[in-house]
């Protein structure tokens, strides 16, 4: 028997069934040789995908690695301005208690020296204006500048509460 007759005598699904097995061993084989069949370009969809969610993760990684530098930049910062502020009280502690405690403490100062202090009191002024008490800038001795008694931020922080 040839296998006309065969496909014959089996009828039109059998010819059908063995037609599809054919497609799909060819496809099989094809697939094992790496030949891909990707009409809609599912694949090249998922691979973009993925690219776009590495890229977020990549660019989230970096914000929070900034995040980590800027707040340890801060830390270091807001470290060194407590140093300074506590170096700069204990400094003004002992001149205050020096001058509080000289032999002509409660003399008046030489007009000279009061010029001098003016002056550089003005200076200070000048290069750190945001020191400056605004008040005083209008006072009725002439409208000289002076620095404020106080801290802005209020008293430094002596590492205890």
């Amino acid at each position: 028997m040839s296998p006309r007759h065969i496909l014959r005598l089996a009828g039109p699904a059998a010819t059908a069934v063995l037609v599809a097995a054919a497609v799909a061993a060819l496809v099989l084989l094809a697939h094992g040789l790496g030949f891909r069949w990707d009409p809609f370009d599912r694949t090249g969809r998922q691979i973009a995908a993925a690219e776009a969610r590495a890229a977020a993760a990549e660019a989230d990684a970096a914000a929070r690695r900034l995040e980590r530098e800027g707040a340890a930049a801060q830390r270091r910062r807001l470290d060194i301005h407590h140093q300074q502020a506590l170096a700069l009280e204990r400094a003004t502690a002992r001149a205050e208690a020096g001058a509080r405690s000289a032999h002509d403490a409660d003399q008046p100062l030489d007009p000279d020296r009061v010029r001098r202090l003016a002056d550089h009191d003005r200076e200070l002024c000048r290069i750190a204006a945001h020191l400056c008490d605004p008040a005083a800038n209008s006072s009725a001795d002439g409208g000289d500048d002076t620095l404020s008694a106080g801290s802005p931020a209020g008293p430094a922080d002596a590492g205890g509460s």
